[in-house]
Order: C-alpha cells, then structure tokens, then sequence
C-alpha cells in the first residue's frame, strides 16, 4: 500500500479558557461567588483586591523570586522576544481597563457592623439537657452516642444493635440492648417533646403522653394513634368513629389535637432552619412609581486589579541593562500571571453584564407580575424567548437561570419560577401553565373539605373556565404542587 498525501479542511468549533472561565462563572450564584473570588486572589498573586490584603502574608517579591522554577523548559526565543510595552505604560489607563468598581456602592472606608446569628444547635440543646441526669460516666457515653445517632429532623433511626456495636468497638463499652432503651426512654424526656423517637407514630404518642392531663380528648387521640394509625393516616374517620363508638364533634377534636403536633421535633431547634434565612438574592427588583428598576447584588461588583507590585517588576526590569535567562524566566511568569487576572477581570465584568441584561429582560417580558404580584399575571415564557431578546446562546440564559434568587417587593423568588409553558384556551389565547396551576389551587383551596373534588371535577371546572385542559394533565399540576388527591383532603 503506497503512502500519499492530502489536503483536507475541517470547521471545529472549540471554547477558548476564557470562554469556559466565563461559563463558570455565570454559574456560580452571588453567595458563593466571593469565594470563588478568594480562591482566584489566593491562586495568583497578581490579582489584588483594594480592600483586602495577601491572608497568608506572602511577599509580591518572595513570589517574584519562586516564580522563574516553573518556567525553566522555555526556549531562548522565548526570552529573545518578550515585548513588555503593554504592560509598563506610565498612564494610569491600564489600570482603568483592568479595575471594575462600582462607584454607586458607597463609601468603601464605611464601617459597618454586620450581625452574627448566635444560637446553640440541636445537639448541643440535647447535650446541655443531659447534664441535668444524674448518670455515671458510663451511662453518659452511651446517652453521647445515642444523641450523636439522632438525625436533624429529630428522629432515631439507626438500630439498636448497631448502636450497641459502635459503642463496643469504639469505646469498648459492652451494653445491652434492653440498657440502651432504657436509656433512650430519659433522652425522649427531653425537649422538644417527640425528640428521638423512632418513626412518626412514636413521636406524636411522645408529644401527647405529656398532654394525657388535659382532658379526656387527648386520652382519646393517643388511643387512635396506638391503635388505628394506618387508619387515621389513610383518613378512615369512619371506620376509626365506629370502632371508639365517637360522634363528628369528639373525632373533629380528636383530629384537632393530632394535627397540632409537631412531625418533626429536630426542625424547630438550632442551626437545622439557617438556609431559608441565609438566602442571598442575586438581583433586586424595584418599583419606582410604575417603573421597574433592576439592580445586581454589590457582590457581583468586586473591587478587584492587577497589583501594582508586579507591574513595577515590569517596569525595573525595562529600565534595567543586564537581562539574564534567570530574570527573563521570572518576566514571563509575571506576564502569564498579569494575562489570567486581566481574563478573570474581564470575565467578572462581562458576568455582570450578562446577569443585568438577562434580568432586565425578565422584568421587561414580565411586567405585569412584577407591578402586581399574582401568579395570574405571569405570561409563558421559556428560556429561548429570553435567548432571543438578549441575542444571547439559550445555554448561556439557562446558566445565568440556575441556582439565582431574585428579591422583589412581593417576596423572593427563584429566577426558574418566571419560565414556564404556554397552554392554549378555547379562545386561542396563550396562558402560562403556571396560571393554570394557580386556578387549580385556588379551586381546591374554596372546595368544600367534606367532599373534596375529584381529578374529573377539577378538569370539568377548569374546562368551564375555558382551559382546555385534559384530566391527566390535572393530576400532573396537583402532583406538581404537592396537593394529595381528594380521599386524602377530606375533613370532618
């Protein structure tokens, strides 16, 4: 087989670093962007935040010193041919291409106090509560064990054997396990009350054991729960009424006393509630007499510039006569570095825009609802509508809708809640889904809780609306809202 020759083109289309530093940072929402911006400060040393300082109190110069070592397979080209003009300009408009400041943002030298959220966690309340028994030290451990074994919504539910084998094998305490539910009988004394019981019958029978004093409806309830709990929590009052010889009014209270129990003991204590509270909204949305105005979070504005200190190695090293290998080694390392914080600057800079023009278009697609606030009023919108508008990629819009919070006066939302599907009513107008989704909550929300509607009623109703509407599609939405079916709505 002879060998031949032959020209052959190819159309590849490939992200340049830039561009895949750029897609990653659209990512990364506003509460995690400033350590994603501590990292890059941390990784190169030519990157400099004003109102920071080095955390770990390296020298630029010690730097400049290390840096030459990993460049030393460079060919003497390389160092024939460095041009550092662009970098050494007496001008200070070098600095202004590559500084990003937000000058809206205040005073910088402001002082201001943030407040810290101080609390004791759900452990440490149980760990406090146990100090108050009077146990050996023996006990104790195994009770620390236990504690450590209860999950954040309040529940035990590893074994109690293998409780009993971690305690052998890592604390040599040989216990049994009739000890280890005695035990737990003290810690589920504790508050809040239903604390370590192990499944959800056991933990409201906990919590009304220590309301048996209040009258003889509680001596009721705990009865249904000990003895029809599949019952009760397949509401089959009926059954349950026949069965303890009840009318509507005593199973009415005893329904009322159930569901006034706390399902998750562990939820109401400590640092389990921190992330609701924490929210950070990546955009705010104000109303400024009928015009919407758009603002980013003044996180997604960082400070940042190329440190002066390097840039004056540049300059030393211009204005100097002897140019050994060694210094031009170091030369090229600080222009590698100068080049990756220019290209995060940028990339810092050209997130911001994109995040602003994207919201901006939101707002303007959506208008109506960020004037008004009902759900009704939100218009079918998808991500390649906004795509166009922005004359953005529809990948581009879809990273800059992920994992972002919006803050608008009628609350805090999820940049995914405005997109949704149209749907066509039998006028031929187009409605959101999420319209739909709202009327049918509405409608179950006014039904008549003794006989709830069916999935069938649902749809005839939202037909009669004009919704044009099939009845699996029904049960989708009502899945989606996490509404249960009608057997499962009814009450007394």
């Amino acid at each position: 087989m002879s060998l031949s020759q032959r020209l052959q083109q190819k159309l590849l289309q490939k992200l340049s670093p830039q561009q895949i530093q750029l897609m990653k940072l659209l990512q990364v929402p506003t509460a995690h962007l400033e350590e994603r911006i501590k990292e890059e400060l941390e990784e190169n040393p030519a990157l400099e935040n004003p109102e920071g300082s080095y955390e770990d109190g390296t020298d630029e110069r010690d730097e400049f010193e290390n840096a030459p070592e990993e460049l030393e397979d460079g060919s003497e080209s390389d160092y024939d041919n460095i041009d550092i003009s662009e970098y050494v300009s007496d001008g200070d408009d070098e600095v202004g291409d590559y500084k990003y400041r937000d000058d809206n943002q205040g005073d910088p030298n402001e002082t201001r106090v943030v407040p810290h959220k101080v609390e004791s966690s759900f452990y440490d309340s149980l760990k406090s509560q146990l100090l108050m028994l009077d146990l050996d030290d023996r006990q104790r451990k195994i009770c620390e064990q236990i504690i450590g074994s209860i999950d954040d919504d309040g529940y035990l539910r590893r074994e109690i054997s293998s409780i009993s084998d971690d305690l052998a094998f890592r604390q040599n305490i040989e216990v049994s396990q009739k000890e280890i539910n005695e035990l737990i009988s003290l810690i589920q004394q504790f508050d809040p009350s239903g604390v370590c019981a192990r499944d959800l019958q056991e933990c409201l029978l906990l919590q009304l054991k220590r309301k048996a004093v209040e009258g003889k409806q509680v001596a009721i309830a705990i009865e249904v729960l000990q003895n029809y709990f599949d019952e009760f929590t397949k509401k089959h009052y009926e059954k349950i009424q026949k069965a303890l010889n009840l009318d509507e009014d005593q199973m009415k209270e005893v329904i009322n006393q159930i569901i006034k129990l706390n399902p998750k003991p562990g939820g109401q204590v400590g640092e389990t509630n921190k992330l609701q509270s924490y929210l950070i909204p990546d955009f705010f949305v104000l109303n400024n007499g009928g015009k919407l105005e758009v603002t980013l979070n003044s996180k997604n504005a960082p400070d940042l510039r190329i440190s002066e200190g390097y840039r004056s190695m540049l300059k030393d090293y211009d204005r100097g006569s002897k140019k050994d290998k060694r210094q031009k080694e170091a030369v090229l390392f600080i222009k590698q570095k100068i080049d990756s914080a220019k290209w995060f600057i940028d990339a810092i800079k050209q997130r911001q825009h994109t995040l602003l023009s994207t919201m901006e278009t939101i707002v303007d697609y959506q208008k109506q609802f960020f004037l008004t606030g009902e759900d009704t009023d939100l218009r079918p919108m998808i991500l390649k509508d906004i795509a166009e508008r922005t004359q953005l990629d529809i990948s581009t819009v879809s990273r800059v809708a992920n994992s972002k919070f919006v803050q608008t006066e009628f609350g805090t939302y999820r940049l995914k809640f405005f997109f949704s599907e149209s749907l066509v009513t039998d006028s031929g107008e187009e409605v959101s889904t999420r319209e739909v989704k709202k009327i049918l909550s509405d409608l179950i929300e006014e039904e008549n809780k003794r006989r709830p509607l069916s999935d069938e009623k649902l749809t005839e109703a939202l037909q009669a609306k004009g919704y044009n509407i099939a009845r699996r599609t029904v049960a989708k939405y009502r899945e989606q809202l996490n509404i249960p079916v009608a057997r499962l709505r009814k009450e007394l």
